[in-house]
């Protein structure tokens, strides 16, 4: 705790004695302060500089304001003295209810303008920019829940999703006919310090993985690589534990045909009865699809997501 002498001088001042009750229970800028004692800015910025100066209050910058609070170290935990001095405060100074109450209103004034933001940009904020806001970071966040499986990544290409599934898999084997591939992918691997990931040179419809081995398969956008999709979903349930979950992201059907050279595809995606029906063929239940982004550019894919079990 500072000075007692430092202190008491300063805090002689019933203004000040208000504004440390204030400040005790939330941060306030110099205008909120203006708002709730009814002082001026050159008043409010003298006690506030003698406040600090004491070493009874510290600020933090927060935009084109500093935001005010009790220091901690004017007020440690259990602070006997200061506890009572201010709790007789509270008590003796007659505008404290008042200033309470004051504050209250300001503080609803902030969520009120945070609430007039989100009204304003309701149904646009997903088609809008929002700092931080990504579907990698969603995607790192689910991940946390999943449970430490054994995951087969069919057509992994360069890895990325594999890297992502191994920072919370028991093992992660990604299986791709590239050979280039699984080399880039190894590599990352190795420059991140994961040791769970398993690259495997393969084709999806000859699966290099023993019959019951993993937990769950992920097809993520290389199904529609496959020659036969159905060969390579039955490798999918052949792989799977009794019970496994398969996890297929793709495209929905459609007519851009310049994909077959542009990127390698052989099918232009598939329809939800289509996948549905192909997954069922393959021994799989519970079966669900749903249509879950479409991109605004031309030719505006959109990616159509598969779950289901295997049976038992």
């Amino acid at each position: 705790m500072p000075s007692i002498v430092k202190t008491l001088r300063v805090v002689a001042d019933p203004n000040r004695l208000r504004m440390l009750l204030l400040l005790k229970s939330e941060e306030l800028s110099v205008a909120e302060l203006q708002e709730i004692l009814a002082m001026g800015q050159s008043t409010i910025s003298t006690h506030l500089s003698l406040l600090k100066q004491a070493g009874l209050v510290e600020d933090r910058r927060t935009g084109k304001s500093n935001l005010y609070r009790l220091s901690a170290a004017a007020a440690p935990e259990g602070g006997g003295l200061w506890d009572e001095l201010l709790g007789r405060a509270a008590q003796e100074i007659a505008e404290a209810g008042a200033d309470q109450a004051a504050m209250r209103r300001v503080l609803r004034k902030r969520q009120d303008k945070m609430r007039a933001f989100f009204d304003s940009v309701a149904g646009r904020l997903g088609r809008n920019y929002v700092p931080g806001k990504s579907w990698k970071s969603l995607a790192e966040a689910l991940l946390r829940l999943m449970p430490p499986l054994v995951v087969a990544d069919l057509g992994a290409g360069e890895g990325a999703f594999a890297l992502l599934l191994a920072q919370r898999a028991k093992t992660v084997i990604a299986v791709d006919s590239s050979a280039k591939m699984i080399e880039v992918g190894r590599e990352q691997a190795q420059r991140h310090g994961l040791k769970n990931v398993d690259y495997r040179l393969g084709d999806m419809e000859e699966v290099p993985i023993g019959a019951s081995e993993v937990d769950l398969v992920f097809f993520s956008q290389s199904l529609h690589h496959a020659l036969h999709p159905e060969r390579a979903l039955a490798e999918a349930a052949r792989i799977l534990v009794p019970g496994g979950r398969i996890v297929v992201l793709d495209l929905v059907r459609h007519r851009f045909e310049e994909a077959r050279e542009m990127y390698a595809d052989e099918w232009l995606g598939f329809g939800e009865a289509e996948l549905e029906a192909l997954l069922a063929k393959a021994g799989f239940a519970s079966v669900e699809t749903s249509v879950v982004d479409k991109e605004p550019e031309t030719p505006q894919f959109q990616t159509l997501l598969a779950v289901g079990n295997k049976h038992n």
